[in-house]
């Protein structure tokens, strides 16, 4: 017994030795939640004070399953597969297994994932002569999930309109096909299990009687059906005797960063009330990062209401101070990073020990750009490179047909998408004759009669109206054109999930307007008619060639945020924090959105073991636009003795002080002057004043004007004034004077 315990410190020992009772355990980043976990069952089981048969404990992935399984096999000489260890959805599955007739289902009923529940919507669409554009399949998804997650079935919604109502029908007309076919989707499997208990008092007793110990890792992550489920099973049943189960619940509301998915962060405050938690413990020592980093997390949270608070502390000492670093412009950034990286490796570090994150998808353009071109290997890590995101791979492949009629490869990805009725009949006959005349099928759609040249027809026809009318368009804009025309944008507008990949595609037309900035071809080359888009696809090619560093290879790990949970290295360099970026201007207005965007924050910092460096740039090419941008607030909330802030080399003449070859400013420096003064760029003039030009005002003060629209009388600026923010001013009135 004294080894199980020997290695907890105070506050871990107290969690895992609390007598039989409820308990929420606020558990801080890296501080040893998944010890405190096993060895809480493990102290029960060896202590007599539960069968392993009656512990019920849930995870939010398989790996962390995993883990725990293999932590308590090495704790204790017992066999622990029978063990229910799993995710709330691998544990719903065994339930409905073992109980499926009392659940209306079949022995064999099979589970579709995201994917296949989305090929089933549509097929259902097209059996029911829906139009899928009045109703995206995956908007279609994305509701009846909903329901089934709010705990509604189809007569339980209410509809408050003709559109609502029709989707509902369409649920059901969905619930119905699935009962059908013997599958069920994942949120189905949680519902069906809850409403099994519910409904079933002999199950539901079973299982209360079984389940003396429920615990719950990432609890901060469930969802309202989720918590009602656990509610009821750890209820108990005074009628038959069975009293209540013990509830121990591990999270940390501070890295509740799941609101999208339907993660509910006031089920702690809920469980702590409903179930007159008594025992509320706290661990607070970090085993993960240097002091300087933890400080700083805990400053940036300190600023949500509403927590259930804590606060980090680590016996590691202070550690390096947290760089932070202004860019003028976002490849400037990148440039910083990328020098940085090679100065660490330099140093020792291993590649795979530093991490790059950002806040959307949509970055990562720039950072890989510069990584690959530095020849440092990189992992996208949990998703794509930019280059091979389908919308990107879709967009470039209308992009080669416009360059290459005969390249088949694209013209088979995009020729019927989106969706123009082209059906499989209609591509093997093109096939087919393609292959009799050894042409391409482009070439081949011309010969071909009835309906499949017909349709095929209108393809080639609308190829051929974008090469026309992109002849000689600048690459930027024939970029934005072929997004347009093509049916992409409309297409990815629909889903109710696509924003990102609206946003991924407007990065293409910057990824254009990059290309061309350090493109070495000579003007002559960039005005012949579609060279340069030649030379951009080649580009585009090579850069999602296989320069993916391989499974288990030392190298530099990107990703988002939030797929940085759960995760740890030595080194973090954390991009664009640019109010609007991070925290995101779709978050910035509403107070829980904004209260999310900082508890990202606290992950995002709270990855780094060593280093942390922090980075923004006063100009972003973002979403095929230049943004001018204020620094983001977060950076404001981290105390100044943390910080050692940096910005590019001074002019000509001045004395570099700090390292890296970049500048350390005197101490108060960022905050006397604007955010982001814009570096020079194209110039257009309103009322004698230009974009990009420093101008003062007598109420706010200096500031750089990034917009201007309008002539004469309505002619108005908009101006960055730092910390007084950005404003749009009417010349006319506002009485702006050049700033020298």
């Amino acid at each position: 017994m004294s080894d199980l315990l020997a290695r907890l410190n105070s506050e871990q020992l107290q969690a895992v030795t609390l007598p039989p009772q409820h308990a929420l355990i606020l558990a801080g980043a890296g501080s040893g939640k998944t010890r405190v976990l096993t060895t809480r069952i493990a102290w029960l089981i060896s202590t007599g004070q539960c069968d392993p048969a009656g512990v019920l404990a849930v995870t939010f992935t398989n790996k962390a399953a995993k883990e725990m399984l293999a932590r308590l096999s090495a704790m204790l000489p017992i066999n622990t597969r029978g063990m229910w260890i799993g995710t709330f959805h691998g544990l719903c599955n065994r339930l409905l297994r073992a109980h499926h007739r009392d659940a209306g289902l079949p022995q064999l009923f099979q589970i579709l994932d995201s994917g296949d529940q989305l090929a089933a919507i549509k097929r259902l669409l097209k059996t029911l002569n829906i139009d899928d554009e009045k109703f995206p399949p995956r908007e279609l998804q994305h509701f009846i999930n909903a329901q089934k997650e709010a705990g509604l079935r189809p007569d339980a919604v209410e509809a408050w309109d003709d559109y609502t109502r029709r989707r509902v029908e369409l649920y059901r007309e969905y619930e119905t096909q699935c009962q059908r076919e013997s599958v069920v989707d994942f949120a189905e499997l949680l519902l069906r299990t809850y409403e099994l208990l519910e409904r079933n008092e002999p199950v539901r007793r079973h299982y209360q009687r079984r389940f003396r110990h429920i615990l719950v890792d990432e609890f901060q992550d469930t969802n309202r059906l989720q918590y009602r489920w656990l509610k009821l099973l750890a209820a108990g049943d005074a009628a038959s005797g069975t009293p209540a189960a013990c509830l121990f619940c591990v999270g940390d509301d501070d890295q509740s960063i799941y609101a999208f998915r339907g993660a509910e962060v006031g089920n702690m405050r809920d469980f702590e009330r409903e179930f007159q938690v008594a025992n509320v413990i706290r661990l607070e020592q970090n085993y993960r990062s240097h002091g300087n980093i933890l400080d700083a997390a805990n400053a940036i949270i300190r600023n949500n209401s509403g927590r259930l608070g804590k606060n980090l502390w680590t016996e590691q000492g202070a550690g390096e101070p947290i760089r932070v670093f202004e860019a003028f412009a976002d490849s400037d950034e990148a440039r910083w990073i990328v020098e940085e990286i090679q100065q660490l490796v330099r140093d020792g570090a291993l590649r795979a020990d530093i991490a790059l994150l950002y806040r959307s998808n949509a970055q990562s353009r720039v950072l890989e750009h510069a990584l690959f071109s530095a020849g440092i290997p990189y992992r996208v890590y949990g998703g794509l490179r930019f280059f091979e995101r389908q919308e990107i791979k879709h967009a470039l492949a209308y992009l080669r047909l416009i360059a290459n009629a005969d390249d088949d490869t694209a013209f088979a990805r995009v020729v019927n998408f989106p969706t123009r009725g082209i059906g499989a009949r209609s591509l093997e006959t093109l096939q087919e004759a393609a292959r009799t005349w050894n042409t391409s099928l482009y070439a081949t759609v011309p010969h071909l009669s009835g309906k499949p040249g017909t349709v095929l027809a209108q393809f080639v026809r609308l190829i051929e109206d974008l090469r026309r009318e992109t002849a000689r368009l600048p690459l930027p804009e024939l970029v934005d054109h072929v997004l347009e025309r093509s049916g992409l944008r409309d297409h990815y507008k629909a889903e109710k999930e696509g924003r990102e990949r609206l946003e991924n595609l407007d990065e293409l037309i910057a990824a254009a307007a990059n290309f061309i900035a350090e493109s070495q071809a000579d003007a002559a080359a960039q005005a012949a008619e579609h060279a340069l888009l030649a030379d951009f696809l080649a580009h585009a090619s090579l850069e999602a060639g296989d320069h993916q560093a391989d499974q288990g290879m030392d190298a530099v790990q990107l990703m988002t945020v939030h797929a940085a949970k759960g995760l740890e290295f030595d080194a973090v360099f954390l991009s664009g924090l640019e109010e609007g970026l991070f925290p995101h201007e779709n978050s910035i207005l509403e107070a829980a959105g904004l209260e999310e965007e900082r508890r990202l924050m606290y992950v995002a910092v709270t990855r780094a073991r060593q280093r942390l460096y922090l980075s923004f740039a006063q100009s972003r090419m973002l979403h095929g636009q230049t943004r001018y941008n204020l620094r983001s607030r977060f950076l404001e909330e981290i105390p100044e003795p943390l910080t050692r802030w940096l910005t590019p080399p001074k002019p000509r003449g001045s004395a570099a002080t700090g390292f890296g070859g970049y500048y350390e400013p005197p101490r108060g420096a960022f905050a006397a002057r604007p955010a982001a003064v814009a570096p020079p760029v194209a110039r257009r003039e309103v009322g004698g004043l230009q974009i990009g030009q420093l101008v003062e005002h007598a109420r706010f003060g200096q500031g750089v004007i990034v917009a201007a629209e309008g002539n004469g009388a309505d002619a108005r600026v908009q101006v960055n004034f730092g910390s007084a923010g950005v404003k749009w001013l009417l010349l006319a009135v506002a009485k702006l004077e050049p700033s020298a």
